[in-house]
């Protein structure tokens, strides 16, 4: 673990600016969730050192399925679907946005502590950013319409809002700093989409037939697991 700080404090001295960019990212992201909570929603507020604790767990569960990573295969191999959403998605459902944005993040930071980085943070900004593009609509809608209903509507709007923005994302964004990062130009990265697709040939087509449906299929396996789990998960929060 000594070596994953060494080596995570080199890559934030190296990468101050970026850095600063994903602070001012997350404070947004906060804000807009305590404005939709506090003014919107109107959430009755927690006790701070509850709220504290479940999201710290939570957020150590999430960390701990980043580990297991399974590749599709209709995606080039840097795309790998984990389930860390499924923990995220329970807290937010339990305790409002906030609680998701904040366990997002925590997530990201444990996983770095305890991984390391191997994209010089540029993967686990993505993985924080899209995270929270499926986890606010989401939780939103669900606090709007606390009903069976309303969490089914608002984890397809989820699934929708995530497969848009993160196909948007990762070709303006993600992809081209991929390439940056290890010298590889974007005809390589779609080289490798290429291998398992055919009809990718393109930055487009790869984002298309790629980064679409393994959004999709990722916010599908989510919400069913969070439908499984959320109500036992809920009523053991209850009971504590």
């Amino acid at each position: 673990m000594w070596n994953n700080l060494t080596a995570l404090w080199n890559t934030v001295q190296s990468n101050v600016g970026y850095v600063l960019v994903c602070l001012a990212v997350f404070v947004a992201l906060f804000v807009v969730a305590l404005l939709v909570e506090r003014v919107w929603l109107k959430l009755p507020r927690q006790k701070a050192a509850r709220r504290a604790a479940y999201i710290g767990i939570f957020a150590a569960m999430a960390a701990i399925l980043m580990y297991f990573e399974l590749p599709l295969p209709f995606a080039p191999s840097f795309y790998e679907i984990d389930l860390s959403e499924v923990p995220v998605l329970i807290c937010s459902f339990s305790l409002g946005p906030v609680a998701g944005v904040v366990c997002e993040l925590v997530k990201v930071i444990l996983k770095l502590l305890l991984k390391g980085t191997t994209t010089a943070l540029v993967g686990d900004f993505a993985n924080f950013v899209v995270g929270c593009s499926f986890i606010l609509p989401a939780t939103i809608i669900y606090h709007h319409r606390k009903t069976k209903k309303g969490a089914l509507v608002g984890m397809v709007v989820g699934t929708v809002a995530m497969a848009v923005f993160g196909s948007f994302f990762n070709a303006v964004y993600l992809l081209p700093a991929f390439s940056a990062l290890y010298g590889m130009p974007l005809e390589q990265l779609v080289a490798m989409g290429t291998a398992v697709n055919g009809m990718i040939n393109s930055v487009s087509t790869l984002v298309l037939f790629a980064v679409v449906p393994f959004n999709i299929v990722k916010g599908a396996v989510v919400s069913l697991l969070t439908t499984l789990l959320y109500k036992r998960v809920e009523r053991l929060l209850r009971m504590r």
